[in-house]
């Protein structure tokens, strides 16, 4: 097994562990921060990122490779102050494409699922975009590029910048003191989640705050307005696949259903949640305009939709560590067909927990895709190679959530007794 794939394990693992704890932690303290159903979806929006990066399901226009080969003006040793140039540089593109995900409305659709959250905690750091299917930020890279820094530190300081803004995804974490001045916190970070009208489009940093400091978009966390967390116009599902194309789907409909030729062409770089004046007028769109009027969004889930939950999670974290372990000898193809199986049954099991009917649908195409597998390849993938008679649990496994599914809609949900929210 590669590198990558050592360290992808070692991430999820790390990530998953200090989930726990906060966990825990917020249960001593008496400050729960996680909902059940919700800490499902966030973790479940983190596999299907995870699975995207597996497979590499990213187009990138202009690598940074080939900005290094053909623009670089110097051939800088590699030395403790080239990191520190790295990271920096990492930063501050960091701050400007995430500054620009929040403005333009074509690109809110590539970072809505991270703040789709209605909760504020570590497993809402992991819900990350699939929909960013273009790299298309990579002329914030040239300076480094043109600089002479080589691929191989970037390649090291990329993911450390990126691992190193999980942790400040908390409310058990105050004030820092002089760590305020330097780097983004927990408070920093609370004020960037929030809807709250004095913190909207506030603190894009990712590492210094100071950079929010001189472009003018500093917020700090004020005493007497506590953070409302989530997006503005709330998603109303768990199903991270629907939170991920959603605002582009609104912007199709509003695009073809303006009367304005300009507006069909101006509604995707117009500032987020721009809509044409006729189209706003006719189709109306629910929007939060007082953070103190947010209802969460909390389908009915009794313990047991909340334990089978837990159970699918944990199914599909276990899957993914397998489709890892196969990265160094599968063939591409079969590492692509296991992750679009992984993707359809994410998609089945956070339906169910929407309460929705067509998760039943799902769950069966699900079920015939997996037995279709198990006899393509004789098994699954590699599976038995690992554990002896890995197969007949996931036959057991498929069997089971078919069953459960049907269990969860048309049983379960038509009683009334079990419909009291737990979690």
């Amino acid at each position: 097994m590669d590198t990558y794939a050592s360290m992808l394990q070692i991430g999820i693992l790390f990530f998953v562990s200090f989930i726990i704890i906060e966990w825990i932690a917020g249960v001593l303290m008496k400050k729960p921060v996680h909902r059940a159903i919700d800490t499902v979806s966030s973790l479940s929006s983190g596999l299907t990122n995870t699975i995207k990066d597996i497979l590499k399901l990213t187009v990138v226009i202009v690598s940074y490779e080939w900005s290094y080969q053909h623009l670089a003006l110097l051939e800088l040793d590699t030395s403790w102050w080239l990191y520190v140039i790295a990271f920096s540089g990492i930063d501050f593109a960091a701050y400007w494409s995430h500054r620009w995900n929040h403005e333009f409305n074509l690109l809110w659709n590539r970072h809505i699922i991270h703040h789709s959250s209605e909760e504020f905690n570590l497993a809402a750091a992991l819900r990350q975009s699939i929909s960013g299917i273009f790299g298309i930020f990579f002329f914030l890279y040239l300076p480094l590029a043109v600089l002479g820094v080589p691929p191989k530190v970037i390649a090291i300081m990329a993911p450390l910048h990126l691992f190193a803004q999980f942790w400040y995804h908390t409310q058990l974490i105050g004030r820092m003191g002089v760590l305020e001045h330097i780097i983004v916190t927990p408070s920093h970070h609370r004020v960037h989640h929030a809807i709250n009208p004095e913190y909207i489009d506030k603190n894009y940093a990712a590492i210094f705050i100071f950079w929010d400091k001189w472009f003018g978009t500093f917020q700090e966390e004020l005493a007497d307005v506590p953070p409302v967390y989530g997006v503005k116009k709330a998603v109303k599902t768990w199903n991270p696949f629907l939170i991920n194309f959603m605002h582009l789907w609104q912007l199709i409909k509003d695009a073809w259903r303006t009367q304005s030729w300009k507006d069909k062409l101006l509604i995707w770089v117009k500032p987020t949640g721009w809509r044409p004046a006729d189209v706003a007028e006719a189709y109306p769109i629910e929007v939060i305009t007082r953070a103190e009027d947010q209802v969460k969004y909390n389908p009915p889930a009794s313990k047991a939709l909340i334990l089978w939950a837990m159970i699918q999670l944990t199914v599909h974290t276990l899957m993914q560590f397998h489709l890892i372990e196969m990265l160094a000898e599968a063939a591409y193809v079969h590492l692509l067909i296991y992750g679009i199986f992984l993707y359809l049954s994410i998609f089945a099991y956070t339906t169910l927990l929407d309460r929705h009917v067509l998760a039943v649908p799902f769950e069966a195409v699900k079920l015939i895709a997996g037995a279709a597998m198990l006899v393509m390849f004789e098994g699954w993938f590699t599976l038995d190679q690992l554990f002896p008679r890995g197969s007949i649990w996931v036959e057991i496994y498929l069997a089971s959530s078919m069953g459960m599914t049907l269990y969860f809609t048309f049983i379960e949900k038509n009683t009334p007794a079990q419909m009291k929210v737990a979690g």
